[in-house]
């Protein structure tokens, strides 16, 4: 974690696999799960159809950030699938510039699916970021804030 946070963004998303930090993110999308609904009709009720839960889904989650040198830690977490697949627990945690948590959520089972690196074109003068897309089981306690 930098000594001094950008006072400029109002919220960074920190990223720890079991318990190692794979650094700052300024973009977090995809927290999200939804529950799949089984209508039933009941011969006899006209007053209503039973909405039954099936199963629970979660989004893939989409981590992005400009390109620093925490970036060889992501590549080191997905290089390390090579030598056999383990689902780590995660945590992200919502900063605020100052540092203080706002919120956090634990993940279960983590596992990830696409990192895109910069383009890195001198025509282009914009900014290198990169994306980290993770997948997994769902939400756990995340320790309190």
């Amino acid at each position: 974690m930098p000594t001094t946070l950008d006072p400029g963004t109002t919220v960074f998303f920190k990223l720890t696999i079991d318990g190692q930090d794979l650094g700052l993110f300024n973009g977090c999308d995809g927290l999200a799960s939804e529950v799949e609904i089984h209508e039933h009709q009941e011969g006899g009720n006209n007053g209503f159809v039973w909405q039954l839960p099936t199963r629970v889904s979660f989004s893939n989650i989409r981590l992005t950030r400009p390109l620093t040198p925490d970036t060889t830690k992501v590549a080191a977490w997905i290089s390390s699938l090579a030598t056999g697949i383990t689902r780590p627990t995660a945590q992200i945690a919502a900063l605020r510039a100052d540092g203080s948590v706002v919120a956090q959520w634990g993940l279960i089972e983590v596992l990830p699916v696409r990192w895109q690196g910069p383009t890195l074109d001198p025509s282009n003068p914009a900014v290198a970021t990169e994306v980290l897309e993770i997948t997994h089981h769902g939400f756990t306690d995340a320790g309190g804030v």
